[in-house]
């Protein structure tokens, strides 16, 4: 039921209604979909190389909490709009790339050459324009093993399509915790900064983010039948009654200061 969802979340957004609609076959696409694996351990050890063609492995990534996105960079639609929507939440969080967090795209088109990550991460360095952003944004291409390994571990399925030379696939990211699991997923092109937020200061156990975070996180839950946060109203209203009753007590002691020193 959970793959069924999502894949129907994915394919929601305009750039897979219309993949679909080039001619993929219905036994291609019944291959597709995304499964939640929460609490899933990803392979850390399986090899890829970076965009300056070292050998890597996922590990080195995994010191605080990962923005994981399955594409490959050849795509001609959807994988740019699932960066492009990476991108574009990022740009509005207050933490940085890099020094709470971590962004890795991973290739699972084995044909692809760490040249183009190279190209790829160029591209989306510029985009971020923050300082030391090379640190925390990583394009990774590998053998396929490695790349459905990974794919496999967090639920990811994906199917290539020899007539149009093109993969059929959904679109999400993935939210690791320092230690490799699954801890969130967000479906489609579009992810809220406030759900990115919370979801990596829950990665990290709250070991990164400010005490509004907290604040949001016991406002907000975490609903994985549609991959959002939703507001708790019992929660909300403890809040603003606490912050109600700061502010009244804060008036009244500024009050009372003012009349004593007019007496």
């Amino acid at each position: 039921m959970k793959r069924l969802l999502a894949w129907c979340l994915c394919l929601a957004n305009s750039a897979a209604f219309a993949q679909v609609q080039t001619g993929w076959r219905p036994a291609l696409l019944g291959r597709v979909g995304i499964d939640q694996k929460m609490g899933a351990q990803v392979p850390a050890a399986a090899p890829f190389l970076d965009e300056s063609g070292r050998p890597v492995t996922l590990r080195q990534y995994l010191n605080k909490p990962v923005i994981l996105a399955l594409v490959y960079y050849q795509c001609p639609s959807l994988c740019n709009m699932v960066l492009n929507g990476v991108l574009r939440s990022v740009k509005s969080l207050p933490m940085n790339a890099g020094d709470q967090y971590n962004i890795v795209a991973v290739s699972f088109d084995p044909r692809e050459t760490w040249e183009m990550a190279a190209a790829k991460k160029a591209s989306y360095i510029k985009g971020y324009n923050r300082k030391d952003a090379e640190g925390g944004w990583h394009f990774l291409t590998g053998p396929e093993a490695s790349s459905k390994f990974l794919a496999d571990a967090v639920g990811f399925h994906y199917a290539f399509d020899a007539l149009s030379n093109q993969y059929a696939h959904g679109s999400a990211i993935v939210i690791l915790t320092p230690e490799g699991r699954v801890a969130r997923y967000f479906y489609g092109i579009d992810y809220p900064a406030r759900d990115v937020r919370l979801g990596l200061v829950e990665a990290s156990d709250r070991r990164i983010g400010s005490p509004v975070d907290a604040v949001m996180l016991y406002c907000y839950h975490y609903d994985p039948s549609n991959g959002k946060y939703g507001i708790v109203i019992m929660n909300a209203l403890r809040v603003a009654g606490f912050a109600t009753v700061a502010l009244l007590a804060g008036f009244m002691i500024v009050m009372f200061r003012r009349d004593f020193k007019v007496t």
